[in-house]
């Protein structure tokens, strides 16, 4: 299959790219904003055209949350006007479209893991601009196509929460940690392992949505405090509530989400949050010797 991946240079993309040399069977495209505009419909229609794509995973996102406050128009083109695009492009072409949004399209009201059909709220731009696209898609209905909400997202590419607190880690001897949001944290090599594995193959006659983060649940400092102890760090980390740390931009204090569809329809098993940061952690610790 020829597939185009957008947003490559991002966490995911990245970890993508990777994978993809394990696929010699597919002809990958890897592009990023510099490569190709995903906000001009004329852009991607054309892209698509000279290179025979059959499939499109879609990683480009506005992910600034905070900045997303102040930049409502630039977040809404990218995370909602570009998936629009991409849908009506994988329509017409008869293209199979994989498209990634996150946890933040719930309140974080609830007790319980999310249903992939839990009625939608967002509380930030961020989450109303993915859930605009996530709905843009599914009015468009391309066939073979999936939305994958995840949450949490880390790497050894790119900027995340792992990379930060192992760099506050190495340089302070106490910090403080948001205790009381809680969800799950997902490693994007996991991700991208699923999507590869089996997401390109989905055949179906609508969009499906799934959910996809590592097992397990834990808050903001409970994931900090692993991360100190499996990197070695001596830093001390000190659980406060998020009201002691006011950012622009509101977060949902629970966003555990319900993964029961991937694990029944795709036969795949997702590892344990704490396995998958541990090999995270062992890659950036070789990598800084």
């Amino acid at each position: 299959m020829r597939i185009l991946i957008t947003g490559s240079k991002g966490q995911l993309g990245s970890e993508l790219k990777v994978l993809s040399n394990y696929y010699p069977e597919h002809l990958f495209f890897h592009t990023d904003k510099e490569e190709l505009d995903i906000t001009s419909k004329e852009a991607i229609v054309k892209f698509v055209n000279k290179n025979k794509i059959k499939v499109i995973i879609n990683c480009a996102a506005y992910t600034a949350v905070d900045r997303a406050e102040s930049e409502k128009e630039l977040a809404d083109r990218i995370n909602h006007l570009a998936v629009k695009n991409l849908a009506e492009l994988a329509k017409e072409k008869t293209v199979k479209l994989i498209h990634i949004s996150t946890d933040y399209v719930f309140d974080g009201k609830g007790y319980k893991p999310y249903p992939v059909g839990h009625p939608t709220s967002p509380v930030n731009t961020y989450g109303i601009t993915k859930l605009a696209g996530e709905k843009a898609m599914q009015l468009v209905q391309p066939s073979n196509s999936i939305i994958i909400r995840t949450s949490w997202v880390y790497s050894s590419y790119g900027n995340n929460f792992v990379k930060t607190m192992m760099r506050l880690g190495e340089d302070r001897n106490k910090l403080n940690v948001i205790c009381d949001q809680i969800g799950v944290p997902t490693y994007a090599r996991d991700l991208a392992d699923f999507i590869l594995q089996k997401a390109v193959y989905v055949e179906n006659n609508k969009v499906g949505l799934y959910h996809f983060t590592n097992e397990g649940v834990c808050s903001w400092y409970d994931f900090a405090k692993e991360i100190m102890g499996q990197a070695e760090l001596k830093c001390k980390v000190c659980p406060i509530p998020a009201t002691a740390y006011p950012s622009p931009a509101i977060r949902p204090y629970y966003s555990l989400m319900d993964k029961v569809d991937i694990n029944k329809e795709f036969n795949y098993t997702i590892p344990y949050w704490k396995e998958s940061l541990k090999e995270c952690i062992e890659k950036l610790t070789f990598n800084l010797h």
